[in-house]
């Protein structure tokens, strides 16, 4: 099941450090960064200033794609359940931003009472007005894997411009706005959906510098294995062409939904694609400080620069002639930036772009910003060169610290972990009856039949294949119940080995009758820590 396997026990022992490292990020921010960006206007030329909840809210991922791509039923699969306003349907049926958030009670939360929510990581959305917010909307309900991370699911991307024309905001800026935010930003398409439109182009364009990109191939079940070859490679070139960099993005080929594949013959490609990209979202939490941390390192960089900017622009005027001299100084912006560089022994990569820099500061008096004074400066060089490596050093004790509890798991007595007590010698130590050619052999009957996309094979869709073996229901019931090990009504490909190694012990008499419990040497390695073995290994 996708919430079990998303559990990451070892979040658990971190929290208690990174909680300390994150209240020290928030203090930082409020007392030493804060204030700079209030007097010289930095969140109407970037992005917002932050609250505590945009550094204590969840990791949140981004689900971006073209119409009928699978987004909304790809969350679906994660929850493993619907969400309060889901729609689901070939056409465009999204037609909103959808938050899907931890909540205890199952609720809808409208896009204005959400900005104003000072609880949760939104009220930025302010700034694209009411035409938006009518756009957007969070859904509350209680799921294992909200707690951990928070989906953003999209409109569809529109193929034309004037359906683009249509929308009341400007999506690819409210994108960019999410994409700072988010710890994830995965991009589906379609195995038969490989166009690249107009306003994705565009959207592209503001998530080329991210480096949390992934790609999405859904829907890979429809194709066959030459088919799907042709198909990835098609994708790689159209992105390649559109993101323009030389570094190739991950792309996760699957079939996200809960129905049976389609074509079975890439099935095992699939799992592990699946098992990887699940393994990347149960990663987040874990690295979402690091990343609070690293944007809290990019937004000082970049306080520090517009600052020197304002500065330098304020020094320029005299007592007269204010208005004209400004007219002259947004003309010449560019040879502006080049001298505040000079100067300060700026890099050119932290300042902004010189066009969306001059349309916003025409909207200000620039004589009217404060003067900048050398402690404030000095104060923000401190943070990089001094506080931020300080909580930097924290953050490795979380991994130290897991391996000497490693350590002392290996250190501890006989009874416990002694690799010939009693706990062992009938546990790990035992090889599994299944051997590696059998084991092939069982896989290729597995993937013949219909799986879901979670791998497994349901009760419905194995009975057929167990009264080929012409037992009694009545054995073949017992044999069900002994390889749903996990009691979840359906076999992974190890529950199956063993479902069918007992009914071919069993028509061939190597086994007088079904056990009442699996031995050892029956249960598969990875499952003995949690399945209870027969005392007796007597069983053939």
């Amino acid at each position: 099941m996708v919430s079990k396997f998303m559990e990451d026990p070892s979040v658990k022992e971190e929290a208690k450090q990174i909680d300390v490292v994150l209240e020290s990020v928030k203090e930082i921010y409020k007392k030493k960064l804060k204030p700079l960006e209030k007097a010289y206007r930095f969140g109407e030329f970037y992005s917002p200033m932050l609250s505590d909840a945009d550094f204590d809210a969840a990791p949140m991922v981004l689900l971006l794609g073209q119409y009928s791509v699978g987004k909304t039923t790809f969350i679906k699969y994660l929850l493993e359940r619907d969400f309060p306003g889901m729609r689901v349907g070939p056409e465009p049926t999204t037609d909103r931003f959808a938050c899907i958030m931890h909540g205890k009670n199952e609720r809808i939360i409208p896009g204005n009472a959400l900005a104003a929510d000072a609880d949760k990581p939104f009220q930025g959305l302010n700034k694209f007005g009411v035409s938006f917010l009518n756009h957007i909307e969070c859904a509350e309900l209680n799921s294992p894997i909200l707690k951990k991370i928070t989906l953003i699911d999209t409109p569809g991307v529109l193929a034309g411009e004037k359906q683009r024309v249509g929308r009341a905001y400007d999506f690819p800026r409210v994108v960019e706005w999410f994409s700072q935010r988010c710890d994830r930003i995965l991009i589906l398409f379609d195995a038969h959906k490989l166009d690249v439109s107009d306003e994705m182009k565009r959207v592209i364009e503001v998530l080329k510098n991210s480096d949390n990109v992934r790609v999405v191939l859904n829907k890979a079940d429809q194709v066959n294995s030459q088919q799907l070859m042709r198909v990835y490679g098609a994708l790689m070139w159209s992105l390649g062409k559109v993101f323009q960099r030389p570094e190739v993005l991950r792309v996760y080929i699957g079939s996200f939904w809960d129905e049976p594949y389609k074509n079975t013959e890439n099935v095992p490609l699939f799992q592990r694609e699946r098992e990887d990209l699940l393994n990347d979202l149960r990663s987040l939490p874990r690295n979402s400080t690091l990343r609070k941390i690293n944007e809290l390192v990019k937004r000082t960089r970049y306080s520090k620069v517009h600052a020197y900017i304002c500065n330098h622009l304020r020094n320029q005027f005299g007592l007269f002639y204010k208005q004209s001299k400004q007219e002259k100084l947004l003309k010449s912006m560019l040879g502006e930036f080049k001298t505040v560089s000079k100067q300060h022994g700026l890099p050119p990569g932290d300042f902004p772009d010189v066009n969306r820099f001059r349309s916003s500061l025409e909207r200000f008096e620039i004589w009217k910003f404060p003067k900048l004074y050398a402690g404030q400066m000095s104060t923000l060089d401190n943070v990089l060169a001094k506080e931020i490596p300080s909580l930097m050093k924290i953050l490795p004790m979380v991994e130290q610290q897991k391996l000497e509890n490693a350590e002392k798991e290996s250190e501890a007595p006989m009874s416990t972990s002694n690799p010939f007590g009693p706990s062992q010698t009938t546990g790990s130590g035992v090889p599994w009856a299944v051997t590696a050619q059998m084991k092939v052999k069982y896989d290729n009957m597995f993937n013949e039949l219909k799986l879901t996309s979670g791998g497994k094979l349901t009760g419905g869709n194995a009975k057929d294949f167990m009264l080929k073996s012409c037992l009694p229901q009545e054995t073949l019931g017992m044999i069900w119940e002994l390889s749903d090990m996990d009691k979840d009504g359906c076999l992974d490909d190890e529950e199956f080995a063993v479902c069918v190694y007992l009914i071919e012990a069993i028509k061939s008499r190597a086994m007088s009758e079904v056990p009442t419990q699996l031995p050892t040497v029956l249960i598969p390695p990875s499952k003995r820590s949690t399945t209870k073995a027969a005392e007796s290994e007597d069983f053939v």
